[in-house]
């Protein structure tokens, strides 16, 4: 049986075998019977692959590492919770922007306040796709029936349409020249996600209440440990069903 997370993560980063080997220190042979026959590598070759293929340990090898372990380093990812998003400093939020150079991904349904207390935003994620560092911006469609349930739970009608709308004209022209990968979804919004390479928040979202009211937790990815992890996961499966804004325009 093979190891289809480590051959995707191979692939993701345009590693083969022989690139790994070299930088681990093996024989190429090893690496690819890691892939193929799904082998354990000693934990020194776990960490080091794991680092450079910026995944976690316990997602590229889930069998080797005990629960109680696994449970402890999650325990560890934990930086910080704030009762309130709103509480989330205006700087905090520009330090993770400005310094992330690995990658920048974003789940929202409007995510409004974020151009609202930074109107060049846009203009800096786009900045950073030209200098390298990959943006995937995820935000509701304007039509979808998830948005406009979520208006209803919330009391405010067809006011989270409206935000969407708003939010969508600040990001509309890099739209229209293709800077920034942007896609739109009609899922049912658990948690807002924003990541920041190894930092994320995880905004909660709590029936009845505005986004801006509910918790966030401040996680920080770690070898072995599953909550960054698994967030990520659902940041990727949302992304997986979401249309290309470009071809699913919608009225500002």
């Amino acid at each position: 049986m093979a190891n289809e997370r480590l051959r995707d993560a191979l692939n993701r980063t345009g590693r083969a075998p022989h690139d790994i080997a070299s930088e681990v220190g093996v024989d190429p042979k090893t690496v690819e019977r890691w892939v193929s026959q799904d082998r354990l590598p000693y934990p020194k070759h776990r960490s080091r692959v794991a680092a450079i293929l910026r995944q976690s340990e316990n997602y590229l090898w889930p069998k080797a590492m005990p629960h109680d372990r696994r449970a402890e380093v999650s325990e560890s990812e934990v930086i910080r919770i704030y009762p309130r998003r709103a509480e989330i400093p205006r700087d905090f939020w520009k330090r993770l922007i400005d310094t992330a150079t690995d990658r920048v991904d974003l789940l929202v349904y409007a995510g409004l306040f974020f151009p609202e207390q930074q109107p060049d935003l846009p203009q800096i994620l786009c900045d950073k796709v030209r200098d390298g560092t990959p943006v995937r911006l995820l935000m509701g469609r304007h039509d979808g029936a998830e948005l406009l349930r979520r208006g209803s739970e919330e009391g405010i009608g067809d006011a989270v349409v409206s935000r969407v709308r708003n939010a969508m004209s600040f990001y509309q022209p890099h739209i229209e020249h293709g800077c920034m990968d942007i896609r739109l979804h009609d899922t049912t919004l658990y948690n807002s996600i924003f990541r920041f390479d190894d930092e994320m928040l995880v905004n909660s979202h709590v029936y009845g209440l505005p986004a801006a009211h509910a918790p966030v937790i401040h996680l920080r990815r770690l070898n072995g440990g599953e909550l960054f992890t698994i967030y990520q996961g659902a940041f990727d499966r949302v992304w997986s069903s979401a249309v290309p804004a470009a071809q699913h325009v919608q009225p500002v």
